[in-house]
């Protein structure tokens, strides 16, 4: 069927606005990632990165259990900090949602989104200040006679646990709350009809309606937290590395691009299958 010249007309107006973006997508994302693609399959040989083309990088990522370790520490903390960030968030947007009158539900979102408000590296050395020997949390249980000693709160996985959860827990509080708003009351009162108590409405009808958000949320916690190079830095020490800080490692003491590529490219793989998993979800539609 041949486009009339207003179809014409409306079709170079769309790819006009598009253009630019798919330029800017093409030069600064396309571009630079069949590079570090290619890149990937080169080797290091002295100081001389060498075309050739081989798979010992991704053969040595299985090998080494240095490099391989690193991966596995990343979905142990990413896992953890999302599971520990929906069981919080969940109970703090049901509350905004429900029991906070509208009027002031924009005042809680806002306190609640406060840490976005700061500097990503800033957060994390406030929570190194606070969970050191000598931070705010040890010196009041020891003031309070709770415990004899300071306990071990940074500088170990438990530190980057609690950094993330501080930041990500406001990220699921949204996407979570964002549902909630949406659910209409009939459907709840609908579940009481039919004889349903509290706990068997929530459990059939309001969580159901509401895992979209709840894997909207886990998604992105789970992309940025797996990604993330500055927390585990700065609260992890340099005691368990995660897999960015491995690749950091690679280019900033080894200037070994080919194997940094290579981590990088298992790493996108990662989070490739990650959305996998959750496209049902991130999908679903409320009919």
């Amino acid at each position: 069927m041949t486009a009339t010249p207003l179809e014409r007309a409306e079709r170079r107006k769309a790819w006009a606005f598009a253009l630019p973006g798919l330029l800017w997508t093409g030069l600064f994302f396309l571009v630079p990632f069949a590079y570090m693609a290619m890149l990937s399959f080169w080797t290091r040989q002295g100081r001389e990165v060498v075309a050739t083309w081989t798979l010992d990088n991704y053969v040595a990522f299985f090998e080494k259990a240095h490099l391989f370790k690193g991966l596995v520490v990343s979905l142990e903390i990413t896992a953890a900090v999302t599971v520990i960030s929906v069981l919080l968030a969940y109970p703090l947007a049901w509350i905004i949602a429900e029991r906070v009158p509208k009027r002031w539900q924009r005042f809680a979102l806002i306190m609640a989104i406060l840490p976005f408000w700061t500097s990503y590296v800033v957060r994390s050395y406030s929570w190194l200040l606070v969970l050191s020997k000598g931070g705010v949390v040890n010196q009041a249980l020891l003031w309070t006679g709770l415990l004899s000693e300071p306990l071990e709160l940074s500088a170990n996985r438990t530190g980057t646990i609690i950094g993330f959860v501080h930041f990500f827990v406001m990220l699921l509080t949204l996407t979570i709350y964002a549902n909630l708003i949406q659910l209409s009351p009939n459907y709840r009162r609908a579940a009481a009809d039919l004889g349903a108590n509290a706990f068997q409405t929530f459990w059939h009808v309001v969580l159901p309606l509401t895992l979209p958000g709840i894997m909207v949320g886990a998604f992105l916690t789970f992309v940025l937290c797996i990604g993330d190079y500055i927390t585990p830095q700065i609260l992890g020490g340099n005691n368990e590395l995660v897999l960015p800080q491995v690749i950091m490692l690679q280019l900033g003491r080894r200037a070994d691009f080919p194997m940094a590529a290579a981590l990088s490219l298992v790493l996108m793989v990662v989070v490739t299958l990650a959305y996998v998993a959750c496209a049902r979800w991130l999908k679903m539609e409320r009919t």
